[in-house]
């Protein structure tokens, strides 16, 4: 495999967008939609452990990886992945995990699990899947839990775009993609503009909508997860190594895409090393403050 020029001699590249590679996640947060969301994607779901999961990064260049937590049981009925289990496993790999929280905004209780992510569990940010989660981040009703996270200082992941959970289901399982337009966290960048956040994903079919929102507001960047390479829309990558080269990272959305193979085909875009560096850890660096 032929890795990025920047990766040749030392893994140093830092995946924002990694779940859990076992049962936890897999199976018992992600049920039925999970699996239909492995069968688009052509992976089968076969759990893995942390030491595996480690040593296929190494392969890839990756050194770090920012773990996401999980609940949507509101919406979904499945049980989420506790915070508390996020941050055991950073506590047992803290050379290679940064552990996000995630908090479900339709229970009662967020705001102040939000506090207690941070403040007793030294998690370092927050990952909102909002299709999952069915909310709209711009409701007005979510405004304690978005002044808490800026009063927190700490980063938030929202996805983006489309989902593959629910494809091809009945229904979609009664998953609604509106809620992955970018432009309804406009209204929640603007407002708080202390507030950073990242969109998760080229989020199709909204990529020029995305584009737009991260270069006008300061506070939001993306990232190019869930996407192999050759797939993302030719615009995104344009905008990657030009106007947006500060603002755009490397993620993978293991365990659901192959690191290696990510790898390559971005090495196949043929970005210049400046670039190459930017996107694959200097801008995560920043933004996660490493």
């Amino acid at each position: 495999m032929s890795l990025p020029d920047v990766l040749a001699d030392e893994p140093r590249a830092i995946d924002t967008h990694a779940h859990q590679p076992t049962e936890e996640f897999l199976f018992t947060a992600g049920g039925e939609m999970m699996q239909d969301a492995a069968e688009r994607f052509g992976k089968e779901m076969v759990p893995n452990d942390y030491e595996q999961m480690r040593e296929e990064y190494e392969r890839a260049g990756i050194a770090k990886a920012v773990l996401l937590g999980w609940d949507a049981e509101t919406n979904t009925g499945n049980p989420p992945v506790p915070n508390d289990y996020v941050a055991e496993v950073r506590d047992e790999h803290d050379d290679f995990f940064v552990g996000f929280g995630s908090v479900d905004p339709l229970k009662d209780d967020c705001v102040e699990e939000a506090i207690r992510c941070v403040e007793d569990l030294d998690l370092s940010g927050f990952k909102f899947q909002q299709i999952a989660q069915g909310f709209d981040p711009s409701d007005p009703e979510h405004e304690d839990l978005w002044n808490t996270i800026e009063d927190l200082g700490v980063p938030c992941v929202f996805h983006g775009g489309n989902s593959t959970l629910g494809a091809c289901a009945p229904g979609g399982r009664g998953l609604k993609i509106k809620y992955g337009n970018p432009m309804l966290l406009d209204d929640v960048a603007a407002d708080h503009p202390d507030l950073q956040m990242l969109i998760a994903h080229p989020a199709f079919p909204w990529e020029k909508e995305q584009l737009a929102i991260c270069q006008q507001k300061g506070n939001v960047y993306m990232d190019l997860s869930g996407w192999m390479p050759k797939y993302i829309d030719d615009q995104v990558l344009h905008y990657a190594k030009t106007v947006l080269k500060d603002k755009v990272m490397f993620g993978t959305d293991y365990p659901m895409l192959d690191p290696q193979k990510w790898m390559e085909q971005f090495a196949n875009l043929e970005y210049s090393e400046e670039v190459q560096r930017k996107l694959l850890w200097e801008n995560a660096e920043e933004f996660l403050g490493l």
